[in-house]
């Protein structure tokens, strides 16, 4: 038996299949081979077109499920990217394109609806700012496309529009409207006093289902497209980030998880209601949190991250894999010779107070330097802006000592887990896992197949670790010089 698990990404959509008796995966797959494009028809713009999440969805199911008796899928999973916009219409049309996570236009709305209602009713209700997440997005199209907002029916998130083509059924979870700050903990509902201020209609918000639940089955139609049998229950969804801490099974309080995809997230999870005052990090509910037992994750993004990566691998070493840009950075010393990159380039930055400050690369000299000292600054960057929001995180009582990371995108490069392990003296560990194979795992969980976390997670495989050495003088040093410019950057 197999159990079926997609990530819906801004750049890819992945598929995973776990072998339910091994709790292994035994394939996967990924469309497109190169990214989804972005459209960004004005600057702080990002967009996508939800069908073709779903026609590369439906690419990916065909060859991972190439050999297999597909009769053999029992369950399915959905991981997504987090904090999308997508508007249907009571035919179930798509109204316009999806306004994607890290699109910065509602970052206005978020900002003015947080000081109208007032810090004290945001952050105890809903543990964060409006800021510029899926409500505030939502709003910005009422405020400038009121015919799209008149036609709208409901919202959801990209998660919830996959689910939708699967099963026909228009749905959402507790943890989903967290991300989208559309639920208030304090009253365990819908975040009406948002939904009231912003003027939304309560009946634009989906019907909520448990994250681990049986969800729909799949409909005929959409199994055609997917090359599957009809009738698998759906089973599971979750955003990316909670998502890729399941997938670690990083459940309990103490427990941190990190990617670097596209954008960089630390994640840890907590049992205490807890807020950043100046919502620089985010606290959303976790993939197992409940009312009676708290959960929540504390987020750090960071949106410029492995896209900074690809950016160089496309526009300044064009022909070379990341395997070898990799290498490029370890003939480069610590520090990069001075060079210092500040990876700010995909949007408005939650830790620097939603700033758009765009990509900067600072102390390049033409005698000296040579692609190498870029590819490590580049790397140290995307460490550094890490650490910097660790930092703030110990102020919410989040004091990593050990972070759990999948073997994929920056983490497969020895220089950026060096330097984040002896920066901020933390153990790396690594797992063969990614964020469609723990949506496979989650899915056996709703479906019932496995009966426990502990049962879910029996196939998961260790494969590395990074050890802080205890002399970090020069990373501290390249860091504190990072930091310091920073600062003044942004003063």
């Amino acid at each position: 038996m197999y159990l079926l698990g997609f990530d819906i990404g801004s750049s890819s959509v992945k598929a995973s299949l776990v072998q339910v008796e091994t709790g292994k995966p035994v394939a996967s797959a990924f469309y497109p081979k190169q990214e989804m494009k972005i459209e960004a028809p004005m600057h702080g713009w990002a967009e996508q077109d939800p069908s073709i999440w779903w026609k590369n969805l439906c690419l990916a199911c065909q060859e991972v499920c190439r050999g297999i008796d597909v009769a053999q899928v029992k369950a399915i999973g959905i991981s997504y990217q987090m904090h999308g916009l997508v508007m249907i219409d009571k035919n179930r049309k798509v109204i316009r394109p999806s306004i994607i996570w890290c699109d910065s236009r509602a970052v206005h709305y978020g900002d003015t609806a947080f000081n109208k209602l007032g810090e004290k009713l945001c952050l105890t209700h809903s543990l964060n700012s409006p800021g510029n997440f899926t409500a505030s997005k939502f709003k910005w199209v009422k405020e400038n496309e009121k015919e799209n907002f008149d036609q709208t029916w409901k919202i959801m998130l990209p998660g919830d529009y996959i689910a939708m083509k699967m099963t026909g059924e228009i749905k959402t979870t507790i943890s989903g409207l967290s991300e989208g700050i559309l639920w208030d903990f304090k009253e365990n509902s819908p975040a009406s006093y948002l939904i009231d201020h912003y003027g939304f209609n309560p009946e634009h918000i989906p019907e909520q289902v448990s994250t681990f639940s049986n969800q729909g089955i799949l409909l005929p139609e959409a199994a055609e497209d997917l090359g599957l049998q009809a009738g698998i229950p759906i089973s599971y969804r979750a955003g990316d980030q909670p998502n890729n801490a399941f997938s670690l099974n990083v459940l309990n309080p103490g427990e941190i998880a990190a990617t670097a995809g596209t954008s960089g997230v630390v994640y840890g999870v907590s049992d205490e209601i807890r807020y950043d005052p100046l919502s620089r990090v985010n606290s959303f509910a976790h993939v197992n949190h409940t009312a009676e037992s708290v959960r929540l994750g504390i987020l750090l993004c960071i949106n410029g991250t492995g896209i900074l990566y690809s950016w160089l691998k496309n526009h300044i070493a064009p022909g070379k894999n990341y395997e070898e840009l990799n290498a490029l950075a370890s003939n480069a010393e610590i520090g990069s010779d001075g060079i210092m990159i500040f990876p700010f380039g995909n949007g408005a930055e939650r830790m620097l107070a939603n700033r758009d400050l765009g990509c900067m690369m600072h102390g390049i000299n033409f005698n000296r330097h040579n692609l190498s000292h870029i590819i490590r600054a580049a790397q140290e960057g995307i460490v550094f802006s890490f650490i910097y929001g660790i930092d703030i995180m110990k102020e919410m009582g989040i004091h990593p000592e050990v972070i759990r990371a999948g073997n994929a995108n920056m983490f497969l490069s020895p220089v950026f887990r060096e330097t984040l392990s002896e920066t901020g003296n933390m153990r790396i560990e690594l797992y063969d896992t990614d964020g469609a194979a723990g949506a496979a795992r989650a899915a056996g969980i709703g479906s019932g197949i496995y009966s426990s976390f502990e049962e879910a997670f029996a196939g998961l495989e260790k494969i590395g670790i990074t050890e802080p050495s205890g002399d970090a003088g020069k990373y501290q040093e390249a860091y504190q010089n990072w930091k310091h410019k920073l600062e003044l950057i942004i003063k």
